[in-house]
């Protein structure tokens, strides 16, 4: 079992190029930094999650944070069904950040019963962007295959891990208010820790 990141940790500082181009420092040195690890490339259940991480991406950036959203298919798969996302979306298809921060696969992604009804949905809600010719349907076999399973870290920008999400099935994964709730607790918490040393220095 690959080893999983745990709050408290230190993530090495790195250079990710989005799939448009884009290059990105992880951690972000100006804001926190969500790194989300998602699935394959059209996975209907990713696409709802990030719907509603699109809806209120500006609260997200609001409270202090900066998305990353990583999928194990390659770059040209992932652009056509990423397009308009306006966070960066980056690909992984080896896998190498999924085996570094312990993003693990199993066929309890689809076989746990928690995931039954989240996978009925994201279908029924996919098809009708599916059928107006909208969105576009995951490959039949999808790069990396259809077991893995999602995982949140919440980066400070020093590169602590201020907090972490392993899901255990398919939908398991934080939810924008989980997000903000964590985000707001860190600024908090780094502010009292601020104004405790300036008053130890002013003493």
């Amino acid at each position: 079992m690959s080893r999983q990141v745990r709050p408290g940790a230190i993530v090495t500082g790195r250079e990710l190029v989005s799939v448009t181009g884009v290059p990105l420092r992880v951690p972000d040195p100006a804001f926190l930094t969500h790194l989300q690890f998602r699935r394959f490339a059209g996975c209907p259940v990713c696409n709802v999650h990030l719907r509603s991480f699109v809806h209120r991406h500006d609260e997200i950036s609001a409270a202090g944070v900066r998305e990353v959203v990583l999928f194990h298919s390659p770059a040209d798969e992932l652009r056509e069904h990423v397009a308009g996302l306006p966070f960066a979306v980056v690909a992984d298809p080896d896998r190498q950040l999924y085996s570094e921060f312990g993003v693990e696969s199993a066929p309890r992604a689809l076989l746990d019963p928690r995931a039954w009804w989240p996978i009925v949905r994201a279908i029924a809600l996919s098809l009708p962007a599916v059928i107006a010719g909208r969105q576009r349907l995951p490959s039949r076999d999808p790069h990396g295959g259809r077991l893995g399973l999602p995982a949140d870290l919440l980066i400070a920008s020093d590169g602590r891990v201020l907090a972490a999400k392993y899901g255990e099935h398919v939908d398991d994964q934080w939810s924008v208010d989980d997000l903000v709730t964590l985000a707001r607790h860190a600024t908090a918490t780094a502010s009292a820790t601020t104004a405790r040393s300036a008053s130890s220095i002013a003493a």
